[in-house]
């Protein structure tokens, strides 16, 4: 059974940076695609960024050039380091396994004021 703990988020400014992290356990992580998901309040939720097994990366257009998704394979950990922040990149942030249809975190809030 995969779980997946996400931490970092928090309240920032507009042009800070945040770093996100998530955590899993019971899994093959290294073989594993992993995703970043956010949900702003009354909108679809949304890709952000995945990074697959061999360390290529995806990003949405709106996190090109400010959002880095990386892995840390020793440690079972993706991240997702968030510069140059906007308030409309208020969201819950899910790290997913496996893709969309695999398994979620609980989510960790982001909110950036203006």
């Amino acid at each position: 059974q995969v779980r997946l703990v996400e931490s970092g988020g928090g309240l920032v400014q507009a042009g800070g940076s945040l770093r996100l992290s998530c955590v899993a356990s019971g899994s093959s992580f290294s073989l594993s695609a992993m995703g970043w998901y956010r949900q702003a309040p009354g909108k679809q939720r949304e890709l952000v960024a995945r990074i697959i097994s061999g360390g290529n990366t995806m990003y949405a257009d709106s996190a090109k050039g400010r959002f880095t998704i990386s892995r840390d394979n020793a440690k079972n950990t993706v991240y997702l380091q968030m510069d140059s922040l906007k308030p409309e990149d208020t969201a819950v942030y899910y790290c997913t396994h496996g893709g969309p249809g695999g398994v979620w975190g609980q989510g960790t809030q982001v909110t950036v004021s203006s």
